[in-house]
């Protein structure tokens, strides 16, 4: 299979009869680093959610496409099985679920039927993919996210990434809640598996973590859409300058259109 190939076009998606974002356009290919910025409450979080098919938004126009394949045709789990993946924001907790047995189960579904990993060389990937996350072994064997740490339950997303190798990445504020020495960590997880092979959707508040991932696109949305793009040296003048000297170039008043599920 060749480089992945992602494509959103004139993304139009609503939250209870409510525009959120308002004809979105972003192309990734494999190999590149996307980051998207920008104030609180823009559409940043609704994008990544929308994207992976969350049943809160609802997509009234436009289109996503990977490898020419319709997206918005397919539930969360098919997308999920060609090749996207979301580090979410706030990991859910799923007591009684072991995390290697989480792992285990949606990398033979990504794999597919008649695929499947021989147990023995699955624990050894893991084992392999946490020493490099600097993941204690016990997490192995622990419930899924259950009394992790802000920061573990981070790393855990970048070793589920890890162990999936999907062909796209969001990865939605993977920096939030972490200090400098997890934020590393986190970083190099990312770095490691940068490739032809995977495109990366990176959502961030902050310049700080694209000091160690850096992008080769940053983008800037507000108003629920992508109003600058540039490479890494947006993110430094943004982080510089704030948004303010943005907003009044593009005569964009201050407006949150961002509803969380």
């Amino acid at each position: 299979m060749g480089k992945p190939d992602f494509r959103v076009q004139n993304l139009h998606v609503s939250v209870e009869g409510k525009e959120i974002l308002k004809g979105l356009n972003l192309h990734i290919r494999g190999g590149e680093i996307h980051a998207i910025m920008g104030p609180n409450g823009t559409g940043k979080s609704t994008l990544a959610s929308s994207l992976m098919g969350h049943p809160h938004y609802e997509v009234t126009a436009g289109d996503v496409v990977l490898d020419g394949e319709d997206v918005l045709a397919m539930s969360t789990d098919e997308r999920a099985r060609a090749g996207l993946f979301l580090a979410m924001q706030y990991p859910a907790e799923v007591p009684g679920v072991s995390n290697a047995n989480f792992i285990r189960q949606a990398l033979n579904a990504r794999r597919g039927e008649g695929n499947e990993l021989p147990v023995i060389q699955f624990h050894r990937k893991l084992q392999e993919k946490m020493k490099a996350l600097n993941i204690d072994a016990s997490f192995a064997e622990r419930y899924l996210n259950e009394g992790f740490s802000g920061g573990e339950k981070k790393r855990n997303e970048i070793l589920q990434m890890s162990m999936l190798e999907p062909r796209i990445a969001i990865l939605d504020e993977i920096d939030s809640g972490l200090d400098i020495d997890a934020l590393k960590i986190v970083a190099n997880g990312v770095n490691q598996l940068r490739s032809d092979n995977i495109g990366f959707l990176i959502i961030t508040h902050y310049q700080r973590l694209l000091n160690y991932i850096v992008p080769d696109h940053v983008h800037v949305m507000m108003q629920g859409r992508i109003v600058r793009s540039g490479d890494a040296k947006l993110a430094e003048e943004l982080e510089a300058k704030g948004y303010d000297w943005l907003k009044k170039e593009l005569g964009i008043e201050d407006e949150t259109v961002e509803v969380e599920a």
